[in-house]
């Protein structure tokens, strides 16, 4: 896809299910070791009542759509708004959407709403996307 290709209102998405094994290693590459996220007995105590996956994980989903799929390979991030609305437990399914609202078409940056939705349509992230895309 090209620059020229895109256009306001174009959407696409991502689905992932995250599971213990996703927050492990999550854990251990951003050395992000909060136990609401690792210990079931301390996030049993926490206002969750359980286990949480980390919320920059789930916003992972986000760069994956922009890097994949739109505007797709060739995406450089420049910035990400973003605002963690729910939480993602274990066992969640989360779809992660991007939509472009804004094309800059003298420097090719690209803004996208970007939203976070589980299993039950509930929205767990929301925020913007700003791109640059050859």
């Amino acid at each position: 896809m090209k620059f020229k290709d895109l256009s306001i209102g174009q959407k696409d998405s991502i689905t992932k299910t995250f599971q213990d094994e996703d927050v492990q290693k999550f854990s251990q590459v951003s050395l992000d070791t909060n136990p609401l996220h690792l210990d079931d007995e301390a996030a049993e105590k926490s206002i969750f009542g359980k286990r949480i996956v980390h919320g920059i994980a789930t916003c992972g989903l986000i760069s994956a759509v922009l890097a994949n799929k739109l505007p797709g390979p060739g995406t450089i991030y420049l910035g990400q708004d973003v605002r963690f609305t729910a939480p993602v437990f274990l066992g969640d399914t989360i779809t992660a959407e991007c939509e472009i609202i804004e094309l800059r078409e003298d420097k090719h940056i690209v803004r996208l709403q970007t939203t976070g939705t589980n299993q039950d349509g509930k929205t767990v992230l929301t925020g913007t996307a700003t791109v640059k895309f050859a």
